[in-house]
Order: C-alpha cells, then structure tokens, then sequence
C-alpha cells in the first residue's frame, strides 16, 4: 500500500531593495496576515519560518536580496485555492512594485511522504532541477502537474483548471 502523499512547494523571489527598506513597507506590513491566511487555508500543512513567524531572514542564496517561502500542502488544489483565490491573490498583483522579475522557474513543487519536513537545501535542489530540466516528477509548476507517486501513469494532470 502506498503511503500518503502531501504536495511541497518552494518560490523564491528577489526584492527590489533590502526588507527594511522603505520601498519594501507594502510587503512587509502585509506578511504577518498573508502567512495567518495561509495557515488557516484548507490543505496548508506546514511552512518555513522562524521565531519571528516569517522567513525574510532566512538566506538560502548568496544574494541576500532573494527571499525563500516553502511550504507543505495536501494538495496542488489546496494550494492553487490559497494562492489563487484568495487575499494572497491581490499581494501577488502587486508583485512588481516589491519584486524583480526571474528569467527562470522561481516556483517548484514536488511529492513527499506525509509527515516528511523540506529543507531548505531540498527545495533549492528541487527549483534548480526544474530550472535545468524542465518539468518532471522529480520538480514540477502548476503547468504541468505530476500526479503523486503510485498513482497510475495516466493520471498525470497537465494542469490545475482554474
């Protein structure tokens, strides 16, 4: 019998200017909300921070402009409702006033056991595989979602409808 899947995802993205910095206080004022929502969000499981409740001073990256969220989800519909539908949905619009735009992937998602916690250097693996590779099973987007492992092979959903 296979074990339980749960859904982990990892964005990164590159702030226009240090997080303390004034041009970041649209952001910064909004976080504390964004992260309750999402740990109230049907199907939120677990998310990186630290004793302040956040991750913007986690630097994974060697440029300490980029911030990190990873999270685990019982599903990428679970996911996309939070993402998609709801408050985070409005942050998102307002992306470019606080973020730099990527040339590459800056989200990955892949299947873990239920009860497994990412790391952060997994995650940073899993963005640079789908980085290099494209989408698989080993790291994919919501463009080409992947089904969980031990589901049949023509489960394999191209995408999540909206």
């Amino acid at each position: 019998m296979d074990r339980p899947r749960h859904l982990a995802q990892v964005n990164i993205a590159r702030a226009r200017a240090p997080i303390d910095d004034p041009l970041m206080a649209g952001f910064v004022d909004r976080l504390d909300a964004i992260n309750a929502l999402a740990e109230a969000s049907p199907g939120f499981i677990w998310r990186l921070k630290t004793e302040a409740g956040n991750a913007t001073s986690i630097q994974p990256y060697d440029d300490e402009r980029i911030l990190v969220n990873l999270s685990v989800w019982e599903s990428p519909e679970h996911l996309k409702q939070f993402v998609y539908r709801s408050a985070h949905a409005e942050v998102m619009r307002q992306r470019k006033s606080w973020f730099e735009r990527f040339s590459d992937a800056y989200v990955a998602m892949w299947w873990i056991d239920a009860g497994h916690i990412p790391t952060i250097d997994e995650a940073k693996e899993r963005l640079h595989h789908l980085q290099q590779h494209g989408d698989s099973k080993f790291a994919f987007s919501f463009s080409c979602l992947f089904p969980a492992y031990g589901a049949p092979a023509h489960t394999r959903l191209t995408s999540i409808e909206s």
